[in-house]
């Protein structure tokens, strides 16, 4: 499912230099003035604090519900503006100091100052109250968390590269000072930072000496990210530059990967080629150990990027589709088959559509890798209605739907005639699966199951599945 993102910081756009600012809205206008001490009522649906102040609605980055905190301003609209809290005058028992040095700027783990199972439990919070809003339902039963370590989880991020002039130095002696980091809250700006809490300490760990290595090349300026990718088996770095790496930069990076016995890719244009080891085998693995399945997948794929909530995200779609031996199975936004190999394991066939060629290949390489012959991988454009084509007329018992952001309102409404006894939904926006919920309901099903996942832990976003049972 290559539409699915993971959340934007670790990301980059496009090289500093050609980075686009945010649009000014129609309605912005100049925030108000002064600090004011304001009440957090609640959260809102995107795990801000929320508060009134002068008559509007107020947005607070950095506060959690009941406490007192003196805000800056930091925009302003019509209906509602935004603050930041700079001050905590009366705190939450569930704010906690950051664990992470960079947590302040960097804006990629905005609840490092909550408590993790206090996280939790507000994203479970989200859930419901958006499921209650948008589809007037309410699971008949709310599902325990899934949880794993918050430390070191994230398998996938991008670092980007700007080498930006410090404002208090003047002269031909004010070298570009290099910034290598995730974008700051809110920003375009990048902060430059020295570790990762969230990512494996054994990347984390070498962040300074990414610094040092791109500093140190001739044409750093020209490189715009740093991707990293880590398999269970091995750890690969993709390098975009702008122009060529002369040999010497080349040699740099080469010596670098070798060191750590890690994988190289250099990406000049659309598409990364590896450069070590030389072996063109241009692939990362994880583990589904309780199915005795390993997926391979291009260190650019979009795999879920916390093994190990992954694991236990599988375990539990398994359980509640509970496929038999008997049955045809629906996988759609199946990517490359985290969900359709350990499906085939308990189905009689299982079909897995994705909208991405690269993927269904993918898809069918992984399964033959693991001699799975009752799967069929297609491609198709899940926006139209497939019921018609070929492998979609045998019918399905079950399926399973796992869609980007955008959610899937479409394919519930042209999935309902299958009559399919059990629909599982995996979702990262709670929004678009209530309001994909309201469509199920509509068309005869029941929600009986829900429950989140700690996915991106420290970060807003909110992952969950639910169970939809044929009335």
């Amino acid at each position: 499912m290559p539409a699915r993102k993971p959340p934007s910081i670790f990301r980059n756009r496009n090289a500093a230099a050609n980075a686009k600012r945010p649009g000014k809205r129609k309605d912005q206008q100049k925030p108000p003035q002064g600090t004011p001490e304001v009440d957090i009522e609640r959260f809102s649906h995107e795990v801000r604090g929320i508060a009134r102040y002068q008559g509007k609605t107020l947005f607070v980055d950095n506060a959690l519900p009941g406490e007192t905190v003196r805000v800056r301003f930091t925009a302003s609209r019509a209906k509602f503006d935004e603050a930041v809290a700079i001050e905590i005058l009366s705190p939450s028992g569930d704010r906690q100091t950051p664990p992470c040095p960079h947590a302040e700027t960097c804006g990629g783990c905005a609840l490092q100052h909550m408590q993790p199972a206090a996280q939790i439990a507000a994203k479970q919070q989200i859930l419901l109250d958006q499921l209650q809003r948008f589809a007037g339902a309410t699971p008949e039963q709310v599902m325990p968390p899934l949880t794993a370590d918050i430390a070191g989880y994230r398998s996938k991020a991008r670092l980007g590269v700007r080498y930006v002039k410090e404002a208090h130095k003047k002269g031909a002696a004010n070298k570009p000072k290099l910034i290598l980091g995730f974008r700051e809250k809110r920003s375009n700006n990048l902060t430059d930072i020295r570790e990762c809490l969230v990512m494996p300490a054994s990347f984390s760990s070498q962040i300074p000496e990414l610094h040092q290595l791109v500093d140190q090349c001739r044409e750093g300026k020209h490189i715009s990210h740093i991707e990293v990718a880590a398999g269970e088996d091995a750890t690969a770095l993709v390098v975009r530059h702008l122009k060529p790496l002369p040999e010497s930069d080349r040699q740099l990076w080469l010596n670098f990967v070798q060191q750590q016995g890690w994988h190289l890719y250099l990406q000049a244009e659309d598409t990364p080629h590896k450069v070590w080891p030389e072996d063109n085998e241009e692939r990362l693995s994880y583990t589904l150990p309780e199915f005795g399945l390993t997926l391979h997948f291009h260190p650019q794929d979009f795999v879920q990027v916390n093994f190990a909530i992954n694991r236990q995200m599988v375990h539990r779609a398994i359980e509640l589709l509970d496929p038999q031996p008997d049955e045809r199975v629906l996988d759609l936004f199946c990517g490359l088959g985290n969900f359709t190999l350990p499906l085939a394991k308990r189905a009689a066939e299982v079909v897995g559509v994705e909208g991405a060629l690269d993927l269904t290949r993918r898809g069918r390489e992984n399964a033959a890798r693991n001699q799975l012959d009752n799967i069929q991988f297609q491609a198709a454009d899940l926006t139209e209605d497939f019921s018609t084509s070929p492998w979609a007329r045998g019918g399905f018992d079950k399926i399973l739907l796992d869609p980007p952001r955008t959610g899937a309102l479409e394919v519930v409404r042209n999935i309902a005639h299958f009559g399919a006894k059990r629909i599982v939904y995996v979702s990262c926006n709670p929004a678009t699966l209530a309001r994909d919920t309201a469509e199920l309901l509509q068309r005869g099903y029941r929600l009986t199951k829900a429950g989140v996942m700690d996915m991106f832990p420290h970060t807003t976003h909110v992952e969950s599945i639910a169970l939809f049972e044929r009335q």
